[in-house]
């Protein structure tokens, strides 16, 4: 009689995983199979006798949704940096960092993107389409993202701190250039003179006093502006309006130098002194003004004669001669004048008046 050798099943489990090893994910769904089953089994033998089918069923279905969720769960690693992912689609959107691939395009521009809700965002450039809107202002933007950002100007959310001086930003942009500031950092820099500038825009800004450039242009009077705040500023001679009030006699001004200025008639400020002369002005455009009567220099020039004037003014004025401009007229007759100070000489014939003894 022959005798047949039994191997052991823990053998005979190695030999059929050696032998059928073809798929990775494969065997590990069997070995999770497995270890359900035999927990299923532990369970079932504590069941009544008068319960043992509907113990069965109570205690398959919980299993069989824990094993649905490891599969769900499963991770997708990326073998170019390491991250994971719980979906295999997700791992291969993700894969076209590395390959650049970029299968999207808008048929407006021909930008290409990684994702089809990246273009579907992009649309709205074209569109003009903005979907979300503030509840607060009424401002409406195209990406929610924008909203969240914006909302913190009502709230007055400011949740990025510089760790320097204590600084705080509503937006994570505004901090890292503010960190430039402690940093030193200018890394955008001029091609025509070398200048170097913290941000971009301010570069972009910078530019055009190379090129001339003057986008921003009033819808009044046609005048031209390199910024939109001096845009802004400008639009008050227009307007009226004067938004910068003194506190000591409420006059008002259109700018907040000019208030800063009109303030040092109160306190009898002249904080910048002639190294000449030793006479103490407000501010320091009359200084350098004042300058011109020591150095005797002329920079304004008239181009239709060449004769030159140490101030705007004058050269303004000088100009009526040529243009024969004589915007001062008589009240009592229809003579004109060059300057109102010859003006008020001739109405002193009309009235008689002889200040001068």
């Amino acid at each position: 009689m022959a005798f047949i050798k039994e191997e052991p099943a823990d053998f005979r489990i190695e030999e059929v995983f050696s032998l059928k090893q073809e798929d990775l994910e494969e065997q590990t769904e069997l070995i999770e199979d497995n270890e359900v089953k035999e927990e299923v089994k532990e369970e079932m033998s504590e069941v009544e006798d008068k319960n043992h089918v509907s113990k069965i069923k109570s205690v398959e279905k919980p299993k069989q949704k824990d094993l649905k969720k490891r599969r769900e769960n499963k991770s997708f690693t990326c073998t170019w940096c390491g991250k994971s992912f719980t979906r295999k689609c997700d791992l291969d959107v993700h894969m076209r960092i590395h390959t650049g691939e970029k299968p999207f395009t808008c048929d407006q521009c021909g930008k290409r993107f990684i994702r089809k809700c990246h273009l579907e965002r992009h649309m709205r450039v074209h569109t003009g389409e903005k979907l979300f809107t503030c509840d607060q202002c009424g401002k409406s933007f195209s990406r929610k993202c924008h909203l969240d950002v914006h909302m913190r100007d009502h709230t007055g959310e400011k949740p990025f701190a510089c760790d320097q001086c204590g600084k705080r930003f509503s937006r994570k942009c505004h901090l890292e250039l503010h960190m430039r500031d402690h940093t030193g950092e200018k890394p955008f820099t001029c091609t025509e003179c070398e200048k170097n500038f913290t941000c971009k825009h301010i570069l972009e800004r910078h530019m055009r006093v190379h090129t001339g450039e003057k986008p921003f242009a009033c819808d009044q009077c046609g005048k031209s502006f390199s910024r939109k705040c001096h845009l802004e500023r400008h639009m008050r001679v227009h307007t009226g309006e004067k938004p910068f009030a003194c506190d000591q006699c409420g006059k008002s001004f259109s700018r907040k130098c000019y208030l800063e200025l009109h303030m040092r008639v109160h306190t009898g400020e002249k904080p910048f002194a002639c190294t000449e002369c030793e006479k103490n002005f407000t501010c320091i455009h009359i200084l350098e003004r004042h300058m011109r009567v020591h150095t005797g220099e002329k920079p304004f020039a008239c181009d239709q004669c060449g004769k030159s004037f140490s101030r705007k003014c004058h050269l303004e004025l000088h100009m009526r001669v040529h243009t024969g401009e004589k915007p001062y007229k008589c009240s009592h007759c229809d003579k004109s004048f060059i300057q109102s100070s010859h003006l008020k000489t001739h109405e002193k014939f009309h009235t008689r008046e002889k200040p001068y003894h």
